[in-house]
Parts: C-alpha cells; structure tokens; sequence
C-alpha cells in the first residue's frame, strides 16, 4: 500500500498508520500496527536488532507495500529518507551525490547550496573526493548532507549517525536539530541517549509481532544537553526498556 493523503487525518499529524501489517522472509514482522508521526516533531524509534523498525520507515518512504492497514500521508507530503547505508554513487564526487536529487529530478543543482552543506557537516574540503576514498564515517556524513539538501517536510532517518565518533555524532546531531526544526522527523536509532537528546515522541518496538509501546520524553526542544539531569534519569529508565525488549526477542517465551 502506497502513502496516499487521507481527508480524515487530523490536522496535527504528518503521518498516520492504522493496523498495519507486514513481513519479511516469511516472518510477520508487525500486524495491527498504529503509529502517529505529528506535524513539525521529532519522534525516535528504538527496539532490537530485526524487530522491524528499518521496514516500517520503508513502507512510510513508499519503498515497501502494506499487506494490510492504511497509510496516510498529509497533502500527500514529499518524504526525504536516509537509509542505514549511505547509498552514494561511486562514480561521483561528495558535491555530486549531495546534489544528486536534483540531478534525478532533471533540476539544475544548486552547486553553492551543496557545498554549503558539506563545509556543515565538516567535508567542504572534500567536495570532489570519490567515496572509495572517504572512511565510513565520512561517507555517512555525506549522506546526511544529501538529505538535508533535499529540504522536505518529513524526513525518515535510519541510524544516521551510527558510524560516527562520538564528538562528531554530537555536532551533527545538533546540526540535523537545528536544520530540521519545524519538520516532521521519524529518527530510527539504538542509541537511547540519542533518542533523549532529539526526540519529542519517543517509541520501543518489540515483540513478534512487533508492538510500539510510548516512552517518556524530556520537556523543550531539540537537541538536549546530553548532561542535563532529567536525561540521566530518563535513560536508566529507557535502558531498562529497551533491554528487556531485547531480552524477550534473543529468548522469546514458549507459546
């Protein structure tokens, strides 16, 4: 089932889905699954490794079909997507691939814009580098750089900073704050410090068939002071979760 606008969606969300179901490789990954992404928000997805978070940014992206359930996207919204792999075209330079949305859509890139992004993300100097050359982490940055250039109002991010040292990871993840505020943002991560710093809305996914169970969010906007109090105290909570959910999927319960 592809994102279709949807006249009974209330005003306040960007997305809706409604009893979805899906599977991957014969396993049924979620099945009567709702979620509710609101306008100009950050919400974090955390859950263990296969649970089925990276599928459900695909079917929001257009990229997989529903077996059952509805999609709604609001005004039907162009969606930016950044996958867990960077993605990028081996046969173009860092500036080429950042502006490379336009290019597929038979626009004039915006050479200027583009390197602005790279010198954001640190990589102004390697505007013409090939990614062979760039290191993993480099290359993501890259990728970020991509996304942001496409300037959308909702914008699914897939662990976009897994491959980064954690300095840069904390630059960068200010920089999407700031960049992305007002726009509705679906943030898939492992880490839940991460989730704390820039998530509104925040959601475990566990269980077979997956689940997504509401977890709670520090006050005021992104991106948060990684030492503030409330953080601290909200992530000892959050691991707890999070653990326990993971728990549950290495050993799952006999029937």
């Amino acid at each position: 089932m592809t994102p279709s606008a949807d006249s009974h969606s209330r005003p306040d969300h960007a997305v809706r889905i409604e009893g979805a179901r899906f599977g991957f490789e014969g396993a049924l990954l979620f099945d009567g699954l709702d979620l509710a992404l609101e306008q100009g928000r950050w919400t974090c997805l955390l859950g263990p490794s296969g649970v089925g978070k990276s599928s459900l940014l695909r079917v929001i992206a257009g990229l997989e079909r529903l077996e059952g359930g509805a999609l709604a996207v609001r005004d039907d919204a162009p969606v930016a997507y950044m996958a867990q792999q960077d993605l990028l075209m081996p046969w173009l330079g860092a500036l080429g691939n950042v502006s490379l949305g336009a290019r597929l859509r038979g626009e004039r890139p915006d050479r200027a814009r583009a390197l602005a992004m790279l010198e954001r993300v640190g990589l102004g100097a390697e505007a013409d580098a090939l990614p062979r050359t760039l290191s993993g982490g480099m290359r993501q940055r890259v990728a970020l750089a991509r996304t942001l250039m496409e300037d959308r109002p909702i914008v699914l991010m897939d662990e976009p900073f897994s491959a980064l040292d954690a300095i840069t990871r904390a630059r960068l993840q200010e920089l999407a704050a700031g960049l992305l505020a007002g726009r509705t943002v679906l943030l898939v991560t492992h880490d839940p410090l991460e989730a704390l710093r820039l998530g509104e809305r925040i959601y475990v996914m566990a269980g077979r068939p997956a689940t997504l169970q509401p977890a709670p969010a520090p006050d005021g906007p992104p991106p948060r002071r990684p030492g503030e109090r409330t953080l601290q105290a909200l992530h000892a909570e959050l691991l707890e979760r999070l653990t326990a959910a993971d728990d549950a999927a290495a050993f799952p319960r006999p029937s």
